[in-house]
């Protein structure tokens, strides 16, 4: 029996002793891995900027190591990295050209409109762009269309169909379960509630919604037909008429595409352009490895700082996915005190994709965002979103920069607060009986829903809220309140829209926001850097045993389109019952 013991006791060692080596080599050539991805890359003459576009993309791609060491392809294209790519390609003499890979792909349209724009400069330094696809889907396509030539699979397909929104709408799903939304809310064009309550949209919703859906379209269809020197009436008829199902033949014939390829023949026109032998290969850049290619850094520091996603007083926690990016308000109030504490960052740009969320985190930023200013210029860049908390956060800053198809505005607060009764009264069983004090003692118990009066004091503070808002919005752009509420309400715009109302300074893009950070902050020579910092990796580690981006983005491609409705189900226990956001899906395709 002793021996018995012996062995088995042996046995537990070895096994705690391998798992240990096992974990120990795993980190090592997980740091390797790491290490190899940092070193400088070399750029050869005549190579090639790859860009592949596929899955979605997002402010800043991260280095995921988790997907590295499982052999998996990113799913997260980086706008920060990719814009970066492009602009060091562009500076790099050795760099002849980009060539665009396309395929399932999705990015709202400002950030779309951020990289075509790059690229249209790339091409100012007598550089050539071309591209490829199985099947562009039609934000790829408004993208590539920039390209000198846009080639197509000979079996190949090409959306093209206009845009839509179509918000969805949950009340009689939560109903089956027992479960009603009490909402209060201010601003009669504030609809994000409107998923809780109705079946369909509002008509303000719908009036808002036509007009910036409208807004989106005629800047791209705007830019397309510029490129591709084909009518505006002419793209809107083949948007009509689903082009996509005529075949590739006739997208030849209506100039959509400049010819018929195969993969094998894109290559020999690739090496055409950079006077190529057949047996000589093509010398390829990625993204992340020009990210490695390693620029000189003259003059003063701006900090490009990334906040997008929605914002949050704390992470949400305790699922197994850790959900998409969110501006977390502690991190991020942490964040600008060091950028203000810092001497060696001499302005600030604030770049902004956020549809809003928490109003209390957005009251937090804002007050941030005033220290950081009063000791060094800062400047947004709005991206896809900057609307309701994400323009809150926006309003108090020195000058704002908003791309035409940005989805901004939204001055607005509502409160959501879901009333579980049914679900524990009637489809649980429960019984509850009620001894109080006072008249509201029981005030949020969960027991009931709330009462009138008890839905006019959360009205009162909601009310509270919104006069916040506006005044904080009227303050930052230099507007009397009166001016603020007019197109306030919860009222949403695209950035062209905003800024003839006074809410944005300036159309553009990243780029002009740090040529105006410079010159605010009096710089003739600067370089910026990104913030916040990328996770180390034993954070990205715990963050992947936690839920993590790695498995996070698995989980968007597995659910595709139902992802977002799945996490705000998931969420909804955890989000902050007072919020200043769009409507929680806006479902543009």
């Amino acid at each position: 029996m002793k021996d018995f013991f012996k062995y088995v006791l042996a046995t537990i060692v070895g096994i705690v002793i391998l798992g240990l080596i096992m974990a120990i080599l795993s980190v090592m050539s997980l740091v390797g891995m790491v290490a190899s991805g940092e070193a400088t890359k070399n750029v050869s003459d005549n190579s090639v900027l790859v860009m592949e576009l596929k899955g979605s993309m997002e402010e800043m791609s991260g280095n995921d190591v988790m997907a590295q060491f499982l052999g998996s392809e990113a799913s997260t294209t980086g706008l920060h990295e990719t814009l970066q790519a492009i602009s060091k390609a562009k500076n790099n003499d050795n760099v002849k050209g980009i060539y665009i890979e396309a395929g399932s792909f999705s990015a709202d349209y400002a950030s779309l409109q951020e990289v075509r724009n790059a690229l249209l400069d790339f091409k100012k330094a007598g550089k050539w762009v071309v591209a490829y696809a199985d099947t562009y889907t039609q934000g790829a396509y408004y993208l590539c269309s920039v390209a000198d030539k846009v080639w197509l699979n000979p079996r190949g397909t090409l959306d093209w169909h206009g845009i839509a929104s179509q918000p969805m709408f949950v009340k009689d799903l939560l109903a089956k379960v027992g479960i009603k939304m009490q909402v209060v809310k201010v601003g009669k064009y504030k609809s994000a509630t409107e998923m809780y309550t109705e079946d369909h949209m509002s008509d303000a919703n719908r009036e808002q919604t036509q007009a910036y859906i409208d807004g989106l379209w005629r800047n791209v269809v705007k830019a397309v037909s510029e490129s591709r020197k084909i009518s505006v009436d002419s793209l809107n008829a083949y948007a009509d008429r689903l082009v996509i199902f005529e075949g590739p033949e006739a997208l030849q014939k209506l100039k959509l595409v400049d010819g018929l390829l195969f993969h094998d023949q894109v290559k020999a026109e690739v090496k055409k352009l950079l006077k190529l032998d057949d047996e000589k290969s093509i010398k390829q850049l990625s993204i992340s490895d020009m990210q490695n290619v390693k620029q000189k850094h003259n003059g003063e520091k701006i900090a490009v700082y990334y906040a997008y996603g929605d914002i949050v007083d704390a992470p949400a926690e305790g699922m197994l996915m850790g959900g998409g990016h969110q501006i977390v308000g502690n991190e991020v109030n942490k964040d600008l005190q060091q950028l203000a504490d810092d001497d060696d960052v001499k302005a600030v740009v604030l770049r902004v994709n956020s549809p809003g969320g928490s109003a209390y985190a957005s009251e937090q930023i804002w007050h941030q965002i005033e220290l950081l200013k009063a000791k060094k210029p800062v400047v947004v860049s709005m991206g896809g979103y900057a609307a309701s908390g994400g323009y809150y956060i926006s309003s108090g800053s020195n000058y704002i920069f908003a791309e035409p198809t940005t989805l901004t505005g939204s001055i607005g607060i509502f409160g959501v607060f879901p009333d579980r009764s049914q679900l524990m009264t009637q489809k649980l069983g429960l019984k509850f009986d009620e001894v109080k004090t006072n008249r509201n003692a029981a005030f949020g118990s969960g027991a009931r829903p709330f009462n009138s009066e008890e839905l006019g004091y959360l009205q009162n503070y909601i009310n509270q809220g919104y006069e916040l808002f506006r005044k904080r919005v009227a303050d930052g752009r230099k507007m009397s309140v009166e001016e603020v509420e007019a197109n306030a309400q919860g009222h949403v715009f695209t950035g062209e829209d905003a800024l003839k109302l006074k809410l944005v300074d300036e159309l553009g893009g990243l780029d002009k926001a740090i040529a105006k950070a410079a010159q605010l902050a009096k710089l003739d020579e600067y370089y910026t850097a990104a913030y916040p910092a990328q996770p180390s990796l034993l954070d990205q580690l715990l963050s992947t045993a936690k839920g993590g981006n790695y498995l996070d983005d698995q989980m968007r491609l597995t659910l595709g389109s139902y992802y977002e409705p799945f996490m705000l189900l998931r969420e909804t226990n955890q989000m902050s019952p007072v919020q200043a956001r769009l409507p929680y899906f806006l479902n543009i395709h």
